[in-house]
C-alpha cells in the first residue's frame, strides 16, 4: 500500500518513487452528525478531493475513505471533515525508539511514522528516544507503527501509561545501558595495545592486525549493520561515516600489510587510527547516553510518584488493591508517610501534605475534611481517608507527565531549520571527503595522505550534536520547570516566551486571592436582609467567585428556588425567582435592561475607589427598579506586588486587563505598581485587545485564570494559566502555573530565556565543531584519532551544556545573569 503522511508540503517525499499506484484505505472516525444530512454532508466534502471515494457510516460515525496518496493526503482528508463542521478526534501514542545514532536516524523514523496511513503528526526526539504519533481516534494500532519503525531500521515498543509496562520498558533500557558499559570497556581494552607504539613500545604487525580487525569486525559491526540500513532506506547516517571512515584506514593498511609482505616495502600503516576510532566513537556514545539520562530525570521522578497499590475501603475493611483498579467514588485510607495513589477529597482526618514534586512548594500543606489533594503527594502525620474523584490518565499527575512529555516531544521552530541541514549533513561531508582525497591525491602525489584526511573528514562529522542541540536543552529546561510548578505544553510556548516584552495580567484570580467576601450592602428602598436574600437567590449554583461569595453571606437565610436562568457574559445574570425576575451584574447590564442605577451612583463610586467590586441588583418586572448593590472585596494576594516588580526587572512591561469597572481596576493597579489599565472587558475585548498589541509589534504574554480569560490565553503570544482556575484557561494556555502564585509568572519567563539560551549555545557549538573541524581535518591537520575524540565530545559537550539547565531555581535571578 502506499505511503501518506498528513504534512500536505511533504506528500510526494513520503510516498515510496518505487510504490505502485494503489489506493490508501483509512477508517476516519467522525463527530457531530445529527442525521442523513450531516453524513452526506461530510461524504461530499470528502468526494470533492481528487482521488477520493468515501462512504459515510452515520450510526457508526465514521467515513471509511480510499484514496490515492498521489493526490490527496489524509490531513486533506481530516481537514475536509473539519472545514464541513464536523470533529476528527485524535489520539497520540507514544513509542520508546531503540538504534538511533543521529539526527539523520530521527529523520528517518519520523518519515517511516508519517509514511503510515492515517498518521497526522509525528515527532522523534533523539534525546529522549522517543516518538509521539498523532492520528484519529482508533484508525492506526500499535502494530502498523512499530512495524512501519521496523521497516526503517529501529526497534519500537508502545508506551501505554501503565505502571509496570512502563517500568519493565524502563527496565530494559537499564540493561541496554549496562550491556553498553561492558562493551565499551571491551573496546577501550582491546584497541589501547595499538597505542603503544606512539610510546615508543614496539608492537609486531600481526599483533596489530589481530586486534584492529577484531575491533573492526566486532566492536565497529554495529556502524555497518546502522549504515547498512540507512542505506537500504535511501539516506546517511553518523554510522556511515564511521563506517567508510574507519573501513578505509583498516582497508589502507592491509593493503600495506600485505604490500609489504610481498615487496618488503614498508608501507604506513594506521591500525591505531582506524581501531582507536571506533573505541573513541562507542565511548562518546556511551557517555552521551549517560547525559541523555539525566535530561530525562524530571520525567523519571514524576513517572515514581505514582503508587503501584492503594487501601480502599469493602464493606467496613481496608482491602489492598492495584491503583488501576481504584474507581471513581471509592474511599481510599492512606497512612502517615505514604504516597497518595490517587486525587479526591479527604472525607475524615487531617494532616499535612508534601505536594513539593508536584507544585513545587516547598513547605507542606495543611489538609482536613472537604479539602482536595492530588495523587502522588506525600501524606505527613495523620490518618485520611479520602474520596476518589479522579484516577488513571485523569488524574493530575498523570496530567502532568503528558504535559512535559509533550513539552520534550515537540519542536522548537528553530528544530526544522537543524532538520533541514541534517537532511543534507551526511551528503555535504561524503563530498568534502572526497574532495579532500582527491586533492591530496593528484595534487600532491600522496595517496596514504588523502586516506588520511578523507578518514579524518568522516570521522570528525557531527550531526549528533545537531540532533541534539534544542531537544536537550527543551527536556532539561521543561523538567526544571515542572519541578518549579510551571508546567509548559509545548516547545513553542517556550520559545515564544523569552521573547514577551508585554505582560497582561487578570484581576480575580490571577492578582487577586479569588476569594472575595461580601463587604457593604447598600439597598434601595428595600431592607438590606431583603437585597441580600434575593441577590442569593438569582446566584444559586453559581460557581463564580462573587456568587459565592454572596451565598456564603446570605447563609441561614431562606432562599427561593431559581426557575429561569439566563448568563450575560462578562455583565451578569438575569434569574426569575418565584414571579419576579431579578438582574445581577455591572453598570453595563444595567444600562441595557433599562435600569436607572443614578440614585446609587455616589456611595457605588466610593466603594469602587477602595478597590471593592461592586454588584448592582434590580428587579425588572412590573418595571426596571434598582434594589441596591453589594459590595465585594477580594484582597490582593501577598506576593502581587513583588511579582509585578520582579517582571518590570525583567525589561517587560505589565498591562492590567480586566472585566471590573476601572475605579476598581485603577485601585489594584495602584496597590500592585501596574500603570496600564483596560477595565470593563467582555471575553472577547481582551482578545481583541491583546491581537491589537500582536498587531503593533508587541510580544505578548497573557495571564489569566477563569473561562473567560480563555479567549485571551488563545489569542496571546504565550497564554499563562493560573493551576488554581478553570481547566478551559490551562486546557488554552501553554504555560500552566501550578500554584496560583504570581511570582512563579517571571519564573515561567525566566526559565524560557535560559533554555532559549542554551538552545542557541548548543546550535552554535554543533556548528563550530563541523564549520572548524571539516577544513582542519580536509587539510590534513587533524590526526584521524583526535577527529574521533573531537567528534565523540562535540555531542556529549552540547549535552552537558543544556545539562547546566539544572541549576535553575525558581525566584533566583541566578539563570537570568547567564548560566
Amino acid at each position: 500500500m502506499a505511503r501518506a503522511s498528513f504534512d500536505g508540503a511533504n506528500v510526494a517525499e513520503q510516498v515510496s518513487a518505487d510504490a505502485p499506484a494503489r489506493d490508501a484505505h483509512l477508517i476516519i472516525p467522525v463527530r457531530g452528525m445529527t442525521c442523513a444530512t450531516c453524513a452526506g454532508r461530510v461524504e461530499k466534502a470528502l468526494a470533492g478531493l481528487p482521488g477520493v471515494h468515501a462512504s459515510v457510516n452515520l450510526v457508526g460515525e465514521h467515513a471509511d475513505v480510499s484514496f490515492d496518496p498521489a493526490q490527496t493526503s489524509p490531513q486533506a482528508l481530516a481537514a475536509a471533515v473539519e472545514q464541513a463542521g464536523y470533529e476528527v478526534p485524535h489520539e497520540t501514542r507514544e513509542l520508546a525508539i531503540s538504534g538511533m545514532t543521529c539526527a539523520t536516524c530521527a529523520r528517518r523514523v519520523e518519515k517511516a511514522l508519517l509514511g503510515v496511513p492515517g498518521v497526522i503528526r509525528a515527532a522523534v526526539n533523539l534525546a529522549s528516544e522517543k516518538a509521539m504519533v498523532e492520528a484519529p481516534q482508533g484508525a492506526i494500532g500499535a502494530a502498523a507503527l512499530i512495524a512501519a519503525v521496523e521497516r526503517g531500521g529501529y526497534e519500537a515498543r508502545l508506551v501505554t501509561g501503565e505502571v509496570e509496562r512502563d517500568r519493565a520498558i524502563a527496565a530494559e533500557d537499564a540493561k541496554r545501558v549496562r550491556r553498553e558499559t561492558w562493551r565499551m570497556l571491551a573496546a577501550i581494552a582491546v584497541s589501547a595495545p595499538l597505542l603503544l607504539p606512539m610510546l615508543g613500545v614496539p608492537l609486531p604487525v600481526s599483533l596489530a592486525l589481530i586486534l584492529a580487525s577484531v575491533v573492526q569486525a566486532g566492536f565497529g559491526a554495529r556502524f555497518y549493520r546502522a549504515a547498512w540500513k540507512a542505506l537500504r532506506a535511501g539516506t546517511g547516517n553518523m554510522d556511515l561515516l564511521v563506517a567508510l571512515g574507519t573501513s578505509a584506514a583498516y582497508a589502507y593498511s592491509v593493503y600495506g600489510v600485505v604490500t609489504n609482505a610481498v615487496t618488503g616495502t614498508p608501507a604506513p600503516l594506521y591500525f591505531e587510527a582506524a581501531a582507536v576510532v571506533i573505541a573513541l566513537v562507542i565511548v562518546g556514545k556511551w557517555l552521551e547516553a549517560r547525559a541523555k539520562r539525566s535530561t530525562t530525570a524530571a520525567i523519571r521522578a514524576l513517572m515514581s510518584l505514582r503508587p503501584e497499590r492503594a487501601r480502599v475501603e469493602e464493606d467496613g475493611r481496608e482491602v489492598e488493591v492495584p491503583v488501576a483498579a481504584v474507581a471513581v467514588g471509592d474511599i481510599v485510607v492512606v497512612r502517615p508517610g505514604e504516597r497518595l495513589p490517587v486525587d479526591g477529597l479527604v472525607r475524615t482526618g487531617a494532616s499535612e501534605v508534601d505536594e513539593s514534586l508536584l507544585t513545587g512548594e516547598s513547605l507542606p500543606v495543611h489538609k482536613s475534611a472537604g479539602d482536595r489533594v492530588t495523587g502522588g503527594a506525600i501524606n505527613g502525620s495523620g490518618l485520611l481517608r479520602i474520596e476518589t474523584t479522579a484516577v488513571g490518565e485523569q488524574s493530575t499527575l498523570a496530567r502532568i507527565v503528558k504535559l512535559v512529555e509533550h513539552a520534550q516531544m515537540a519542536k522548537a521552530p528553530v528544530q526544522r531549520l537543524v532538520d533541514r541541514v541534517a537532511a543534507l549533513f551526511v551528503p555535504v561531508v561524503l563530498a568534502v571527503a572526497l574532495a579532500a582525497f582527491l586533492a591530496w591525491w593528484l595534487g600532491a602525489a600522496d595517496f596514504g595522505g588523502g586516506v588520511i584526511a578523507a578518514v579524518s573528514v568522516m570521522v570528525i562529522a557531527c550531526p549528533c550534536a545537531l540532533g541534539l542541540a534544542t531537544p536537550a536543552a527543551l527536556m532539561v529546561g521543561t523538567g526544571a520547570a515542572a519541578r518549579a510548578g510551571i508546567l509548559i505544553r509545548d516547545a513553542e510556548a517556550l520559545e515564544r516566551a523569552h521573547a514577551i516584552d508585554l505582560v497582561a495580567l487578570d484581576k480575580t484570580g490571577t492578582l487577586t486571592e479569588g476569594k472575595p467576601v461580601v463587604t457593604d450592602i447598600v439597598p434601595n428602598r428595600i431592607e438590606a436582609a431583603d437585597l441580600l436574600r434575593r441577590v442569593a437567590s438569582a446566584q444559586q449554583g453559581s460557581e463564580h467567585p462573587l456568587a459565592r461569595a454572596i451565598l456564603a453571606k446570605a447563609a441561614g437565610l431562606a432562599l427561593t428556588p431559581v426557575t429561569e436562568f439566563t448568563s450575560h457574559a462578562g455583565k451578569g445574570l438575569v434569574a426569575r425567582i418565584a414571579d419576579e425576575r431579578i438582574a445581577v451584574g455591572n453598570r453595563r447590564l444595567m444600562a441595557e435592561l433599562g435600569v436607572d442605577a443614578r440614585a446609587l451612583d455616589a456611595p457605588a463610586e466610593a466603594l469602587e475607589a477602595q478597590a471593592r467590586t461592586v454588584m448592582w441588583a434590580a428587579s425588572l418586572a412590573p418595571a426596571p427598579r434598582l434594589l441596591g448593590v453589594i459590595a465585594v472585596a477580594d484582597p490582593l494576594k501577598p506576593t502581587a506586588r513583588e511579582a509585578v516588580r520582579r517582571i518590570a526587572g525583567m525589561g517587560i512591561e505589565t498591562l492590567l486587563m480586566t472585566g471590573d469597572n476601572e475605579r476598581t481596576a485603577a485601585a489594584v493597579a495602584a496597590a500592585v505598581g501596574i500603570t496600564q489599565i483596560h477595565a470593563g472587558m467582555l471575553p472577547g475585548e481582551k482578545a481583541a485587545a491583546v491581537a491589537r498589541l500582536k498587531a503593533a509589534g508587541r510580544h505578548v504574554a497573557m495571564v489569566g485564570d477563569g473561562v473567560n480569560d480563555a479567549p485571551a490565553l488563545a489569542a496571546a503570544d504565550v497564554g499563562i494559566a493560573m493551576g488554581t482556575g478553570a481547566d478551559v484557561a490551562m486546557a488554552t494556555a501553554g504555560i500552566t502555573l501550578m500554584r496560583g502564585e504570581p511570582a512563579l509568572i517571571a519564573d515561567a519567563i525566566a526559565v524560557s530565556r535560559a533554555t532559549y539560551r542554551k538552545i542557541r549555545q548548543g546550535l552554535f557549538w554543533a556548528f563550530i565543531y563541523n564549520i572548524v573541524g571539516l577544513p582542519l581535518a580536509a587539510m590534513g591537520w587533524l590526526d584521524p584519532m583526535i577527529a574521533g575524540a573531537a567528534m565523540a565530545l562535540s555531542s556529549v559537550s552540547v549535552v552537558a551544556n543544556a545539562l547546566l539547565l539544572r541549576r535553575w531555581r525558581p525566584s533566583e535571578s541566578g539563570m537570568e545573569k547567564g548560566a
